[in-house]
């Protein structure tokens, strides 16, 4: 590997590790998720940890030198700060487990989470995990506020390869019916399509060009989601969104 074609393996590599949260990942998960040799992940991960980049114990995960430029980059980019409180309200007011995630061209990667106190909870989404838009109902309502055009030229060539990856309701007819949803509804379900019984609500959040760059999410249990309660978590979400993207819009 050389050139480009090397940078973005080493990317691919390192997304798939932070994907991982805090249960780490396998050489071979890494090998399995980039389509590299086995040989060829475990050279790039151990060349990798000599920077500082990745830590092994027993399992991989994202090493000291990210945090570091991270917290360089968070200070033009991250807006998780302005959305923690808004998080520990949406939990303490429902119950449930809020999650706040951004766009990245054609995933959402799920920055922070606040758990929920009833006792009972989905566990689909964490920090770190990344997922195609239009997988989860972060992504969901995402996706179904980009322009016409760009939402379908993505269902139209996503939409085989989601269906095979998480089954046939994420294929293109069943996607533009619940993207058709979302847009009716302002907020997206996800009635336990990930995993089933694991409901999912998100609502998007704009940036200062009025591009949807990131979400709020709730989830849980079906028995806590489906019925009337969906439609009193759904406006209490868009009115989360909402608040949200008016201080987003100040910050900048």
């Amino acid at each position: 590997m050389q050139g480009t074609q090397l940078i973005g393996r080493v990317a691919a590599v390192l997304r798939r590790v932070g994907s991982s949260g805090a249960e780490g990942v396998t050489t071979a998960e890494v090998a399995a998720a980039t389509g590299l040799p086995r040989s060829t992940a475990q050279r790039v991960l151990a060349a990798l940890a000599e920077e500082g980049f990745v830590d092994r114990h027993g399992r991989w995960y994202l090493g000291p030198e990210l945090f570091l430029l991270g917290s360089v980059a968070a200070e033009r980019y991250d807006v998780t700060s302005t959305a923690r409180d808004i998080l520990r309200s949406l939990s303490a007011k429902t119950g449930e487990s809020a999650f706040f995630s951004a766009r990245r061209g054609d995933e959402t990667v799920c920055l922070a989470g606040e758990e929920g106190s009833f006792p009972l909870r989905s566990h689909v989404l964490h920090e770190g995990i990344r997922l195609p838009l239009g997988v989860a109902s972060a992504g969901l309502a995402i996706l179904a506020y980009l322009p016409i055009d760009d939402v379908e030229d993505y269902v139209r060539s996503r939409g085989e390869e989601l269906a095979s990856a998480y089954g046939d309701q994420h294929a293109a007819n069943p996607l533009t019916r619940r993207i058709t949803a979302t847009r009716r509804r302002g907020y997206a379900v996800n009635p336990g399509l990930i995993v089933p019984g694991s409901w999912g609500i998100g609502a998007v959040v704009f940036d200062r060009t009025g591009a949807p760059a990131w979400a709020l999410s709730l989830t849980g249990v079906e028995s806590r989601f489906n019925g009337d309660r969906t439609a009193q978590l759904g406006t209490l979400l868009l009115e989360a969104a909402h608040t949200l993207t008016q201080r987003i819009a100040r910050r900048g």
